[in-house]
């Protein structure tokens, strides 16, 4: 049968083992271990511990407890979780390599919703911190990056768009567009005060 990896060789790709549709502690240290197998020692992975079929919400309990066994088992382990700062911090704790909080349900296309709690995981974090669910348009991804996050992770906002391909180019000039923006850093909000950057010395009647 054709195999993935016919096509995508590890030698020449690096190949991210997701466990995506785990919803225990269990079920996803397995499959990452089978995945180190056959990767032949490949030890760079992403964690999900899912808790609800229907929104795709992680369930934190579990996931808390796969993150701890996988790093104690050598593996580098990029962790998908809700954006709970405390949680985030107990993740990277345990020694995560990156975290990666939802801006909104996966798959949802709702954008960053609540951008004051994901400020609070990037100020806290040591690590990268991406953006793992919820990206819908490039603007989303530029507020994401805007934000401080490393990077933002996306499928459905790429794969579900009218024209996929056109889509992916304005995602990659939103990220490089949010980056600068954070790194140039945005000028202070002024809430009922004006004040001009234009000189008004030299005016007419001044």
């Amino acid at each position: 049968e054709p195999n993935l990896l016919d096509v995508l060789p590890p030698e020449k790709f690096t190949i991210l083992p997701n466990t995506a549709g785990c919803y225990t502690a269990d079920d996803a240290v397995r499959t990452l271990r089978l995945a180190r197998e056959l990767l032949d020692g490949h030890a760079l992975v992403k964690l999900e511990v899912l808790g609800d079929p229907r929104n795709l919400f992680p369930n934190m309990p579990e996931t808390l407890k796969a993150a701890e066994t996988l790093v104690k088992d050598g593996f580098d382990v990029m962790v998908y979780c809700a954006d709970d700062p405390i949680q985030a911090k107990m993740l990277e704790d345990i020694g995560c390599c990156a975290i990666m909080p939802l801006a909104s349900l996966i798959g949802s296309g709702m954008g960053i919703i609540n951008p004051w709690n994901l400020r609070l995981i990037i100020d806290n974090a040591k690590v990268p911190v991406l953006v793992d669910a919820g990206v819908g348009t490039a603007s989303d991804a530029a507020i994401a990056m805007e934000l401080g996050c490393d990077g933002v992770l996306m499928n459905t906002a790429i794969a579900a768009a009218g024209k996929p391909v056109l889509m992916a180019s304005a995602m990659r000039k939103a990220v490089e567009a949010g980056r600068e923006a954070f790194l140039a850093g945005r000028m202070p909000r002024k809430f009922y005060t004006a004040d001009p950057s234009s000189p008004t010395q030299g005016l007419i009647g001044s």
